[in-house]
C-alpha cells in the first residue's frame, strides 16, 4: 500500500508560479524558466516604496534592475562554485542559476529617481512614488450664487413660513 500526503507548500509554489507567467504574459513581460525566485518585501510609505530582495551570494554585477512606472524586474545569475580537487559535494540545497523576479507596483513611481543599496546579501530599492500619486493636501473652496442664511432679509424669513 502506497500512502501519499499531501504537501501544500509545494502545490502552492506551483501555483505561484503559474500566476506569475500568467501575469508576465499579460503585460507583454519576456520571462524565460529560472532556478530560483528571490524573496521580496515592498513597503509603503507616503513618498516612496521599499522594495528589499534576499540576494545572498549575488556581487553586485550580477544584477541587473529595471523600473517602469508600474513594474520593477530584477534578474540575474547566481552561480554556483565547483568543488575543488579532492572535494565531493555530499548535500547542497543552495539554488543556483539565473533568476528573474517581477514585481508589479501599486502606484506608479518615478523610474528615474530609484535608487539601490546593495548590503549584506539584501537588495534595497528606493522607488520615489511619481508626483501625481503622492497624497497632497489641497484647500478647496465652495462657490455658491446663493447668499448665506444670515444674509437673507426677514421678509425672505416669513414667506417661507406662509407656503
Amino acid at each position: 500500500m502506497i500512502v501519499r500526503y499531501w504537501q501544500p507548500f509545494q502545490d502552492m509554489n506551483s501555483v505561484k508560479k503559474q500566476l506569475d507567467q500568467l501575469l508576465d504574459d499579460f503585460a507583454g513581460i519576456e520571462s524565460t524558466p529560472t532556478a530560483w525566485t528571490p524573496a521580496v518585501a515592498l513597503v509603503e510609505s507616503e513618498d516612496a516604496l521599499t522594495l528589499q530582495v534576499q540576494l545572498p551570494g549575488i556581487s553586485a554585477e550580477q544584477i541587473d534592475i529595471q523600473a517602469s512606472r508600474e513594474v520593477v524586474s530584477i534578474s540575474g545569475d547566481r552561480t554556483s562554485p565547483e568543488p575543488t580537487e579532492g572535494e565531493k559535494v555530499r548535500r547542497n540545497e543552495f539554488r543556483f542559476g539565473p533568476f528573474r523576479r517581477v514585481v508589479s507596483l501599486p502606484v506608479a513611481i518615478d523610474p528615474q529617481g530609484v535608487s539601490a543599496d546593495y548590503q549584506a546579501g539584501i537588495l534595497v530599492l528606493t522607488l520615489p512614488k511619481a508626483e501625481d500619486e503622492r497624497n497632497k493636501v489641497v484647500k478647496v473652496t465652495i462657490s455658491s450664487d446663493q447668499p448665506a442664511l444670515n444674509d437673507r432679509a426677514p421678509a425672505d424669513a416669513g414667506n417661507a413660513n406662509e407656503q
